[in-house]
C-alpha cells in the first residue's frame, strides 16, 4: 500500500536540501486503517492541515518538510493514534479540532480533551469537544459558582446539565434545579391560553429537551413530581435557600441586575451554581441593564467564583455557525467604532437649516 502526495517538486535546490524526513511506524494494521479513514478521508484532511508532505507505504508514514512542520505532523499523528487506541472513531471534525489545539500550543493533550466522558446513555456519550469546553467542565468541578459566557452553540447549557446529572447520579447533590428568566412571558402572560404552567412551559422547553438526552424520559415525570428535578422560571427562586442542589440559571443575559443578585444569594450549603448566557443576545426592554453583563465586574476577585469565557472556536454546531458568530462580532465592533466616531465629531448639521445669524 502506497499512498499520499509528494507536494512540492523535489528539485535540487537549497530549499529542497534543507527539507527533512520524519518516519512514523504504525505497528497495528487496524490502527493504520482507521488512521487513513474511509476512502482515505482522514489522510487527505491531514495532508490539507499540515505543511509537510505525507507519504504512506505499508505501516510507515513519512513526513517530508521543514523540521518544525514535521514535528507538528508527528504530534498530530500521535494524537490521532491515541484517539484510536482509546476506542474513538476518527472524524474530520476531530482532526480539525486536534490540529487547532496543536497549533495553539495548549498544554492539554488533544486526545485527553476529546475523550473526557461526562455521561453515557444508550451508547451515546456526552463529552467536551473543544479545549474551551473542557476547561469549562473542569471549572464546574473546581468552583462553587461558575459563569459560562459565550455565543450560541458552544454547549454552555448542555454541558452544565450533563454535569448536574452526573453530580446527581454520584449522590453529590440530592436535586437539580433548572431555571431561566421568561422575559417574553412576563410581557404577554395574560394573552396566552391555559394555566400558568401552560404559559411558561414554552420558555422552559429547551431545558426539558436537554434532560431527555441525559435521563430516561419515562423517569423524568417521576423525578419532577418528587422534587429531585425542578424546572421553573427565575421568579420562583425568590425567597428560597437552595441546599444540596445543582442549580443552573440559563439565558442569564435576560436577567436584570436585581434578579441576578437575588438568584446568586439563593445559594445554600452543599450546592453548586452554574450561570450560562450570551451577552450579545439580550432580550430585555430597552434601557434595562443586563445582570450578566455587569456581574463579572462586581464579582471580580471573589474566591470560589469563576468565569469561563467561550468563543466562536468552541461552537459545536454546523461549521457555518462559527462564521456567523464571527461575522456578527465584526459587525458589532464596526457599529461601536462608528458610534464612537460620531460622538467625537459632535452633532451633525440638520439638513435644510442654514447656519449663522437669523435675518
Amino acid at each position: 500500500m502506497e499512498q499520499g502526495h509528494t507536494g512540492r517538486p523535489m528539485s535540487d535546490t537549497p530549499d529542497t536540501r534543507a527539507r527533512a524526513q520524519t518516519k512514523i511506524t504504525v505497528p497495528n494494521p487496524d490502527t493504520m486503517v482507521s488512521l487513513l479513514g474511509s476512502n482515505d478521508q482522514i489522510l487527505k484532511l491531514v495532508e490539507q492541515s499540515i505543511r509537510s508532505d505525507v507519504h504512506v507505504r505499508g505501516n510507515e508514514i513519512t513526513l517530508t518538510g521543514d523540521p518544525g512542520d514535521n514535528a507538528l505532523g508527528e504530534r498530530l499523528f500521535a494524537e490521532l493514534i491515541e484517539l484510536i487506541d482509546r476506542g474513538e472513531t476518527l472524524t474530520p471534525e476531530a482532526v480539525r479540532r486536534t490540529v487547532g489545539m496543536l497549533e495553539a500550543g495548549v498544554e492539554e493533550r488533544p486526545a485527553e480533551v476529546l475523550t473526557l466522558n461526562i455521561l453515557s446513555r444508550r451508547g451515546r456519550t456526552i463529552r467536551p469537544k473543544t479545549l474551551g469546553q473542557k476547561r469549562y467542565v473542569d471549572s464546574i468541578d473546581k468552583y462553587t459558582i461558575v459563569f459560562g459566557i459565550g455565543p450560541a452553540g458552544t454547549g454552555k447549557t448542555y454541558l452544565a446539565m450533563a454535569k448536574a446529572v452526573q453530580a446527581l447520579q454520584a449522590k453529590q447533590v440530592t436535586r437539580i434545579i433548572l431555571t431561566r428568566p421568561a422575559v417574553e412571558a412576563g410581557e404577554r402572560l395574560g394573552f396566552l391560553p391555559g394555566t400558568l404552567y401552560d404559559k411558561i412551559d414554552p420558555y422552559l422547553r429547551p431545558l426539558y429537551d436537554a434532560l431527555h438526552d441525559m435521563i430516561d424520559p419515562d423517569s423524568i415525570p417521576r423525578l419532577i413530581q418528587n422534587g429531585t428535578i425542578e424546572v421553573a422560571p427565575l421568579a420562583y427562586m425568590r425567597g428560597r435557600t437552595l441546599n444540596d442542589a445543582f442549580i443552573i440559571l440559563d439565558e442569564a443575559q435576560n436577567t436584570t441586575l436585581e434578579q441576578m443578585r437575588m438568584f446568586l444569594t439563593r445559594l445554600g450549603f452543599g450546592s453548586k451554581i452554574v450561570v450560562t448566557g450570551d451577552i450579545t443576545q439580550v432580550d430585555l426592554p430597552g434601557g434595562t441593564q443586563s445582570g450578566l453583563r455587569v456581574v463579572q465586574e462586581i464579582l471580580a476577585g471573589v474566591e470560589d467564583v469563576h468565569f469561563a469565557l467561550l468563543t466562536s472556536a468552541d461552537v459545536v454546531r454546523h461549521r457555518l455557525v462559527t462564521d456567523i458568530v464571527d461575522a456578527y462580532a465584526r459587525w458589532d465592533a464596526a457599529q461601536a467604532n462608528e458610534a464612537e466616531s460620531d460622538s467625537t465629531r459632535g452633532p451633525r448639521a440638520v439638513p435644510g437649516r442654514r447656519s449663522g445669524r437669523r435675518r
